[in-house]
């Protein structure tokens, strides 16, 4: 009867409780240009250069624009590229496929800015393993 209830309660918890998803990003620099997202208005990028540009695989025909998510490094074919146990808050500004600026790699989930990229893995590593999680 317990290991039911026990049973039970993962079944109906557990399932809420992971809402992250996984994926790839790359990272890119200047010039930074929203086209896509803003109509080129760079005032609507945040202050603190924390941003990234859609890949198709979460772009939702445009609906990404602004949406907020929060990062982190997984894993990487280059040992120790992630910064362990760091996050960052990244707002969704580009569509990958439209950037002005080279990706360190294409087709990835998302395009960081430099500065978010640097903040959860080592910029020499073009793709990382990512978790995601919209806020």
């Amino acid at each position: 009867m317990c290991n039911l209830l026990v049973l039970s309660f993962l079944l109906i918890f557990l399932p809420s409780l992971s809402t992250a998803d996984v994926g790839t990003a790359s990272s890119y620099g200047p010039p930074f240009l929203p086209t896509v997202c803003f109509g080129g208005d760079e005032s609507q990028f945040p202050p603190d250069n924390l941003f990234a540009a859609a890949g198709e695989g979460i772009w939702d025909n445009g609906a990404s624009c602004g949406r907020q998510y929060i990062v982190r490094c997984l894993s990487s074919a280059t040992p120790d590229a992630c910064v362990e146990g760091q996050r960052v808050q990244i707002v969704v500004v580009d569509r990958a496929t439209e950037l002005h600026s080279t990706p360190s790699s294409y087709g990835t989930t998302l395009v960081l800015s430099r500065r978010a990229y640097g903040l959860i893995a080592k910029q020499t590593v073009d793709e990382i393993n990512i978790e995601f999680t919209q806020v």
